[in-house]
């Protein structure tokens, strides 16, 4: 249930591309406006995440969970019905900030509701629905379109959200959990504090980060960059006012999190890998639509092994992440870097109207190292998090996933755009250029991996050092994190109020 409607609100990022030729016909609308409901939904959807996620943390997760639903379902409604550039534009704002209400809720549910080997399994489905609603969106999208016309097509892209919402509905007020003690006020301090203050750093720091990215192409020039600087200075006072804040009540995000070296690190891993993984799909989709003259369903056909593969390797790999840890992670980037070099050579040796068959099996080659690598990242990144904290953490998680991919569009999408620009229109080579430089993505997200994987060696070594008779752990998940923890984090041994400070 928590799944079909993380899918709902992930599958909105991706659908639409495929559908933005269909809305330029249906509402004659600008490049500006059509740029506008895609980032829009990127950017509210960013700035609404750890707020909504601290929200469910402190107040109660089925309530959050089920007005994010009922508003998503609502604007998508609202989408669809739309009758001009501006009103689309709105309710696509609306979305996004419906869809971040409810996606933080899914990841606290997960710490909330499972334990010990179940979890990794419930985290595997969950990067398995990550994966597969960015891939899937494409042919979804296409499918909706071919079947109700190239004219009104597009506004079933949105209403196919209605049927989900309405069904998932009465399923989450029945079954979902309620408020724990401290959610209701039985509880001291500073969980019931939703430290406005940081929420409004927070917010403003996510998007002065993320304006440049997502407006590339609408304004022109380098000053757009001046807002990155900014974004920094503004996200720094953030920390400092958080690690004030955390002195007598408690933060929007707990920056002692950071310290775990499974959290920080897997929350950089997935801001780099999603800046390579989004771009993909944004290029490919482009260049066999523009480029390749395929319709949308051909189109969302051609990039279906990637999101096969995905999905299959998803559900096993959230099984096997806290056995095998990291060097699975690893293990799925290495092959993820060798289906897009196969894909970059397909699209090189076929030039013809079949080069979606040719990309088909380095596609599912890529797809199967993409599954080892976003549904095991989830588990291992979020598996310590202290459930009292499972919804800000999880909130950070998704919003480094949505930073790295409005980055990772710009940066690759500016690189197809100088070939594809060009007098002659290089529609093959820019492909090309745009997929090496997502593959260069992928690589440093391989850095971050082994970093991971050789600092827990170092810190293995030096605890069998200092403790020869003592049990070491292994080196899928060495070092002292790999204590058996209680429900919320804790060593079983000890006192509860301790936290992971």
């Amino acid at each position: 249930m928590c799944l079909v409607a993380g899918f709902m609100t992930l599958l909105d990022v991706s659908i639409v591309n495929v559908a933005l030729p269909s809305i330029r016909g249906g509402l004659h609308a600008s490049q500006s406006g059509l740029q506008w409901v895609l980032s829009g939904y990127a950017l509210m959807f960013g700035l609404v995440l750890v707020p909504a996620g601290r929200m469910g943390d402190v107040r109660s997760r089925r309530a959050v969970f089920v007005t994010g639903l009922v508003a998503f379902t609502a604007t998508s409604a609202l989408a669809g019905a739309a009758q001009s550039e501006t009103w689309l534009v709105a309710a696509r704002l609306l979305q996004g900030v419906a869809g971040a209400v409810l996606v933080p809720q899914v990841s606290g549910f997960i710490q909330q509701m499972f334990h010990g080997a179940e979890r990794g399994r419930a985290f595997g489905m969950l990067g398995a629905t990550i994966g597969l609603s960015t891939a899937v969106g494409p042919l979804l999208g296409g499918l909706l379109i071919q079947a109700f016309g190239a004219q009104e097509g597009w506004r079933w892209v949105f209403y196919v959200n209605l049927p989900i919402g309405l069904a998932v509905l009465p399923a989450a007020c029945r079954l979902l959990p309620g408020p724990s003690a401290a959610q209701r006020g039985d509880g001291r301090g500073g969980r019931r504090d939703l430290d406005p203050a940081g929420v409004l750093l927070l917010g403003a720091g996510t998007v002065l980060l993320l304006l440049p990215f997502v407006q590339q192409e609408q304004w022109p020039g380098a000053a757009k960059w001046l807002l990155v600087p900014a974004a920094v200075a503004v996200l720094a006072l953030f920390a400092g006012w958080e690690r004030h804040y955390a002195r007598r009540r408690e933060p929007l995000v707990d920056l002692t999190l950071f310290r775990q070296r499974s959290y920080g690190l897997g929350v950089l891993l997935s801001l780099v890998y999603f800046a390579g993984f989004t771009a993909i799909f944004f290029i490919l989709t482009l260049y066999l639509q523009n480029g390749m003259r395929y319709t949308a369903l051909e189109a969302g056909l051609s990039i279906m092994p990637f999101a096969v593969g995905s999905g299959v390797a998803a559900a096993v790999g959230g099984r096997k992440a806290t056995r095998l840890g990291r060097p699975l992670v690893a293990g799925g980037l290495a092959a993820v870097l060798v289906g897009l070099l196969g894909t970059a050579l397909a699209v090189r040796m076929d030039t013809t109207h079949s080069v979606g068959w040719a990309m088909a099996v380095p596609l599912l080659f890529a797809g199967v190292g993409s599954g080892l690598v976003v549904a095991p990242n989830q588990t291992l990144t979020l598996g310590e998090v202290p459930v009292a904290r499972a919804g800000s953490a999880g909130g950070v998680l998704q919003t480094a996933q949505r930073i790295g991919s409005a980055a990772g569009i710009a940066a690759v999408g500016s690189v197809y755009f100088t070939r594809v620009d060009s007098r002659h229109a290089d529609w093959q080579g820019g492909f090309q250029l745009g997929l090496l430089t997502a593959t260069g993505l992928v690589v440093l997200a391989l850095a971050v991996a082994l970093l991971d994987i050789a600092t827990g060696r170092r810190g293995a070594a030096r605890q069998a050092r200092s403790a020869p008779g003592a049990p070491v752990a292994g080196e899928a998940v060495p070092g002292p994190s790999d204590a058996p923890r209680d429900d919320d984090g804790l060593p079983p041994a000890a006192p509860r109020d301790v936290g992971v400070r």
